[in-house]
């Protein structure tokens, strides 16, 4: 049952975490784990950082609407 309630929290956790753009590292991890074994993973403030600049962009000012 604790187990259970555990996934449950963890998944909503996540959940609520992606709804306000913020980036599941854990899930980085075990996606690079399986699809590119042997290649080095970031740290978890460097992926912060990338996946900042991958949405908000570098440097530059983001006037877009959406």
């Amino acid at each position: 049952m604790m187990r259970k309630l555990k996934q449950i929290l963890k998944f909503l956790s996540q959940t609520s975490r992606l709804m306000v753009g913020v980036p599941d590292y854990d899930n980085y991890v075990a996606r690079m784990a399986i699809n590119q074994p042997g290649e080095p993973v970031m740290s978890p403030s460097a992926f912060l950082r990338e996946r900042q600049e991958a949405r908000y962009g570098k440097g530059k000012c983001n006037t877009r609407c959406c």
